[in-house]
């Protein structure tokens, strides 16, 4: 019979009538063995539970019994004690003393760990670091399957738990923390208003993320591409040579192939996680996915809530505003264009693109490129002919896109860095400033608002504290126009980590 579908009798006393009696028992013995002390007498037991109260009139034919039947269920070894027995009498009493089995630690050891979690969410993280480490050890390595191989066969099984415990830390805590933000609990409490204080921290622990993992992930991928399965072969032997090192009663002769089969199925997985197949998607593809869907989904969300806050919001002043502004004009020509600038043209339809081309957001409409939109006949009887093409390698035209877009970036913080006079932005001692440098300061005034120490963390990588004097009001000059509004001044307090 397959072991997986055996029944798990050493599992039966976390479900027994007398569970607590069972459970305090045997988490006893675990912290024994933890501490090294394997053989537990029943009289030393008896002591350390009558010292807890549920245990105060527990009686020690109960205890006897209670350790009879987890022997039963394969949670203890009973090993008779003769080295106290002075008499005939006592020898034939058959003390015992009581060690817990290999499969009962691990059951303890797997409750202690869930008994740390908390509730029933997940938790995990993304950790950037995680992954320099899983690089750093697999160009280790490397480094070793380069030389002649010539350390204690303990030296490589270390290489080989350093880069998989890395692994599975990643796929764990990144694993976690996915279903975490898209578990039923935290969709819910991000369609609240107060989701709105941690939307920065939320997007910009996720966008850091994002950049650290591109930055490493095809390194790794290039590691694990140059460590072919020839090389890995021959560190393979050098682990399953200190396996065979450690003494054993059994036989391991017949293990020998188990043990290379279990590391390639390990390397295998490894690959697979990072690589992918010609059949399957790589799971790093999958994780990058989805952290730029939870980016977008939040952003729909502050979206809704925004739009919800300006609905229930009386415009009844506004409207008032505009009325005096109408009753102001001289002439029915002048109403015409205040009309045009309130409302925006009556009578012509309003186009927009299907696609997005850039993801700047300051980026104006009559900036972009135009686009040739085929049109359709409105027929259920239309087809689109379809004709086998050919994959295009838009390689050159990515790296120019880069190029381009780092450039802008690289001209645009030109522009901001003018501005600043000894660490400081004072709006009320600038000239003129290119409408660009105006939406920039604006939207740290905005992200400010949202955060509680007025701190902003920028597209630059630099932290900024924005104070505002709502006690003086200023004229902000533009190229564009000109913005009363009240003076803010902004202090630089340095880099906060990677740029976007």
């Amino acid at each position: 019979m397959d072991v997986t579908m055996k029944k798990v009798v050493e599992a039966s006393y976390l479900t027994a009538d007398s569970a607590a009696h069972y459970r305090t028992i045997l988490r006893y013995f675990y912290h024994q063995h933890e501490r090294m002390r394997d053989f537990i007498s029943p009289e030393e037991l008896l002591d350390y539970l009558r010292t807890i109260p549920m245990f105060g009139d527990y009686q020690e034919e109960q205890l006897h019994q209670q350790l009879a039947q987890l022997v039963k269920w394969n949670n203890l070894i009973a090993r008779q004690d003769m080295t106290n027995a002075k008499t005939v009498e006592e020898y034939k009493k058959k003390r015992f003393r009581y060690q817990s089995t290999p499969y009962t630690i691990e059951i303890e050891r797997m409750l202690i760990v869930l008994e740390k979690k908390v509730g029933d969410t997940f938790q995990g993280s993304l950790e950037r670091s995680q992954f320099d480490r899983l690089l750093q050890s697999l160009a280790n390595l490397q480094k070793e399957l380069t030389g002649d191989l010539s350390k204690k066969p303990e030296e490589y099984l270390r290489i080989w738990e350093d880069v998989f415990r890395y692994f599975q830390t990643i796929r764990t805590s990144t694993a976690d923390y996915i279903a975490y933000i898209n578990s039923e609990q935290t969709d819910q409490r991000m369609q609240t208003e107060a989701f709105l204080v941690y939307k920065n921290q939320f997007t910009t622990y996720l966008r850091d993320f994002i950049v650290s993992l591109q930055n490493t992930a095809l390194q790794i991928r290039e590691r694990l591409d140059e460590l072919t399965l020839d090389k890995m072969s021959v560190f393979f032997e050098k682990l399953i040579e200190h396996r065979q090192s450690i003494p054993r009663l059994e036989d391991v002769r017949s293990s020998v192939e188990e043990w290379r089969m279990e590391y390639l199925e390990y390397w295998d997985s490894l690959r697979q996680w990072f690589l992918g197949s010609s059949l399957q998607q790589s799971e790093l593809d999958v994780l990058q996915w989805q952290t730029n869907e939870m980016i977008r989904r939040m952003t729909r969300y502050v979206q809704r809530i925004g739009e919800r806050q300006q609905h229930f919001r009386s415009r009844k002043n506004d409207y008032l505003h505009l009325a005096k502004w109408f009753v102001s004009t001289d002439t029915i020509a002048e109403a015409h264009k205040l009309s045009s600038v309130v409302f925006g043209a009556m009578t012509i339809k309003h186009l927009q693109r299907e696609e997005v081309s850039t993801d700047n957001i300051h980026s104006e409409t009559w900036e972009e490129d135009p686009v040739l939109l085929p049109l359709k006949p409105r027929t259920n009887r239309y087809r689109e002919r379809t004709k086998p093409g050919s994959m295009v390698s838009n390689t050159e035209r990515k790296r120019q896109q880069r190029e381009q877009y780092l450039a802008e970036r690289k001209q645009e913080r030109l522009l901001i860095e003018r501005h600043i006079d000894e660490g400081v932005i004072r709006l009320s001692t600038l000239a003129t400033v290119e409408p660009f440098v105006r939406k920039v300061l604006l939207s740290w005034i905005g992200k400010s608002m949202a955060s509680k120490d007025g701190r902003v963390k920028t597209d630059y990588g630099m932290i900024v504290k924005v104070s505002i004097d709502r006690e003086k009001s200023i004229h902000l000059h533009a190229e564009d126009g000109t913005l009363r509004m009240p003076d803010a001044l902004f202090t630089f307090e340095g880099e906060g980590g990677s740029g976007a």
